[in-house]
């Protein structure tokens, strides 16, 4: 299965951390467990069926082969992001890829003491990242090994067995090719009974396989892909409002303008007209799932890091 929504740096095998700073990530998949640390801002999280807003503070958990989206309250949300592959933590814990925790939300599960030096381990981990002294792979790997431990005591979790282990594998390949789809045809006709009809599924399968899978309907999906190809065309200078519309995928200007207004609450040539449209530079991601975010260079990193590590007790 080809994976998505991997950074790649260079740093550590099987281990990327990093800040990000997003204001839209569309539903998306990938293999590593991934842990967010909410510093500045705030969002909407949504993992699967799973709905939850958090704010700064806030820790999320997300394992192999869940679903995730992200949409921001307010300005924008930052947060320090720990991805750990399968195959850095499988040695001491060979159950990795089995492994579903119950829910995202992490801080409520966790005593004050147990959150406060995992938080600080975060963060001595990121410094490491950052800074690359003799030996910060040896303490990150180990770090992400512990954490892993600590997740496991205090964190409700389940062990797939191998069969509901491959099923989950099945429906993950066939999220990713409902994603590529989608990607590769947003801009003209897309129906559902086509994607229905290559996958030899019916239709009433795949209606409920998407909405469980990604928290929406399919024609909801489309228009959110939709929407954010019109809004980096935007960003991008195009201000022919009527192009837009139909390069983005609506072939009726009545919806592209619904679509504005409910997301941005103003027209679209209202939002092409602001100085700076709200579209944060992409990061080097190596998938298609199509986001509107900034990941932080090393230097702007170390500053934040520095102002963390202060309020921090």
């Amino acid at each position: 299965m080809r994976e998505i929504e991997i950074i790649q740096h260079d740093g550590v095998d099987g281990l990327q951390l990093f800040f990000d700073t997003v204001d839209y990530r569309t539903p998306h998949i990938h293999q590593a467990l991934e842990l967010l640390w909410v510093v500045e801002g705030g969002m909407d999280f949504n993992c699967g069926a799973q709905r939850h807003r958090v704010g700064p503070g806030a820790l999320l958990l997300i394992t192999g082969g869940q679903t995730h989206e992200m949409q921001k309250t307010g300005e924008g949300c930052t947060f320090l992001c720990l991805q750990l592959s399968p195959e850095l933590l499988a040695p001491g814990f060979p159950a990795i890829r089995n492994l579903r925790f119950d829910t995202p939300l992490l801080r409520p599960l966790l005593p004050a003491g147990v959150y406060d030096a995992l938080v600080r381990g975060l963060i001595e981990m990121t410094r490491q990242y950052l800074t690359r002294p003799e030996g910060f792979g040896l303490f990150c790997t180990g770090r992400a090994q512990l954490l892993l431990r600590e997740l496991l005591l205090y964190c409700p979790h389940t062990i797939l067995t191998s069969e509901a282990s491959a099923e989950a594998e099945r429906r993950s390949e066939r999220l990713m090719r409902l994603i590529d789809f989608v990607e590769h045809n947003y801009a003209g006709k897309l129906r559902l009974t086509d994607f229905a009809e290559a996958e030899g599924c019916s239709m009433s399968y795949l209606s409920h396989f998407v909405k469980e899978a990604l928290g929406m309907s399919f024609q909801q999906y489309v228009n959110t892909v939709r929407f954010d190809s019109a809004c980096r065309m935007i960003a991008a200078g195009e201000r022919k409002m009527t192009d837009v519309c139909l390069a983005s995928g609506f072939s009726d200007y009545r919806y592209f303008s619904l679509a504005f207004r409910s997301r941005v609450g103003m027209t679209p040539e209202a939002y092409s007209r602001l100085s700076a449209p709200p579209v944060a530079e992409r990061a080097n991601l190596s998938h298609l799932s199509r986001s509107q975010e900034r990941i932080w260079p090393r230097e702007e990193s170390l500053a934040l890091l520095q102002k963390l590590e202060k309020k921090t007790p």
